[in-house]
């Protein structure tokens, strides 16, 4: 386990390039972690800013986007539209200001070194931060393996075999999560995305053409009336159920907690801005619009994720197949950052943290196979998705703080 003394060392070892705010500095202290990464046996700092953009893009368009419409279903379209607006430009605003602080301080691998140098080089915010990175990315790993057991569910009509779709889920994931950089997750995120994107669409004409909605989460069509929109909550609402649905949309922009990890992998981090700028687009599109037609065909029958109120079965089955496939890769994403950070508080600055030794793999798939225990067991204890979305809105909140 790392020392005191070899984390001042991790940390600080190019402290003397602290000072230099101009841009040539950075570039040329950039160039240097480059180089010396490219050392190793094992390169970590290779992606480029089309494959980092495929990453963001992989990585924040999933299944939370088919939640919104339920979200919406609560707060009625004025507060939920707020939410959604005021979210996203927070989080725009604060990435690029990650990623200021971040050229001026090259070294920062993850969000723990992050918060280490925001806080005056201090222990605690560095331990703090961890912890809530490893609680905020276990628990988006476990809400995959739920959201995985439950597409394998819905598309075998076996509800009973949920613990074994789990496993089976597990033991998938963590073959996946073997590879030990980001840039080969960077293409199947792409794919991901487009996957995503596919389901939502096959669910959008699926809503239009059928007649109403089969099943909502306060109970079946036409228990509650015909289909209706509102501006504001209806009448009964609790304050815990807008809190839930406002919490499913704040989880919509978790992946904040990712970024020093992702930056840190770029050959030129510099360019992340513009990777962002990709996703920024992408995301004001289909974390609003799908949702929006969603509620309008589903109104206060909407579930989470909305895939559960159509009516025809194989409908539910075309929109819902296309969802696995984000299910296995985005997970992926979060371990593998969640692995660096524990790989590297084990072995330190051994030989083995950067080289193909057997003792570096050995002990590089034991921490793998440790977080995604760890999920599955989030993923048997938390059943409920929405309240799964809930906590993990919760949790991303307090790590960025």
């Amino acid at each position: 386990m790392d020392s005191p003394a070899h984390f001042e060392e991790k940390v600080t070892y190019h402290s003397t390039w602290d000072a230099e705010s101009d841009q040539d500095s950075t570039t040329q202290v950039i160039k240097a972690l480059v180089a010396q990464d490219h050392d190793h046996e094992i390169k970590l700092r290779t992606m480029s800013c089309q494959r980092a953009a495929c990453l963001l893009a992989g990585e924040q368009v999933c299944l939370a986007i088919m939640v919104q419409s339920w979200s919406l279903s609560i707060l009625g379209w004025i507060p939920g539209l707020i939410t959604m607006f005021i979210v996203g430009a927070l989080f725009y605003i604060t990435s690029l200001t990650m990623h200021a602080f971040i050229m001026k301080h090259p070294q920062i691998r993850d969000i723990c070194d992050f918060g280490y140098y925001a806080f005056n080089k201090s222990r605690l915010a560095y331990e703090f931060s961890a912890v809530m990175l490893l609680l905020n990315n276990i628990m988006i790993i476990g809400f995959h393996v739920l959201t995985s057991a439950r597409v394998l569910n819905t598309l075998s009509n076996y509800s009973a075999c949920t613990i074994i779709f789990s496993v089976i889920s597990t033991l998938i994931g963590i073959m996946m999560s073997l590879p030990r950089t980001l840039n080969h997750v960077s293409l199947m995120s792409m794919f991901s995305a487009a996957c995503t994107g596919v389901s939502i669409l096959l669910f959008l004409i699926f809503a239009d053409i059928e007649d109403a909605p089969l099943y909502g989460d306060r109970g079946p069509y036409p228990k509650l009336g015909p289909v209706k929109n509102y501006a504001l909550p209806l009448p009964g609402v609790s304050f815990v159920a807008c809190m839930n649905a406002a919490l499913n949309i704040v989880f919509l922009w978790v992946p904040q907690i990712l970024f020093p990890t992702f930056i840190a992998e770029m050959k030129r981090p510099q360019d992340f801005p513009k990777a962002l700028a990709v996703l920024g687009g992408i995301s004001a599109f289909l974390f609003v619009v799908p949702p929006a037609i969603g509620f309008h065909f589903l109104g206060q029958y909407a579930t989470a994720p909305t895939f559960g109120s159509l009516g025809s079965a194989v409908y539910k089955k075309a929109s819902f197949s296309f969802v696995l496939v984000p299910t296995l890769v985005i997970r992926v994403i979060y371990a593998n950052v969640s692995a660096k950070f524990v790989y590297a508080r084990v072995m330190g600055g051994s030989r083995h943290a950067h080289s193909n030794t057997v003792l570096g793999w050995a002990v590089w798939a034991s921490v793998i196979a440790g977080i995604w225990v760890v999920g599955f067991i989030f993923a048997e204890v938390i059943p409920s998705m929405g309240d799964f979305l809930s906590l993990l809105g919760a949790a991303n909140q307090n790590a960025k703080r």
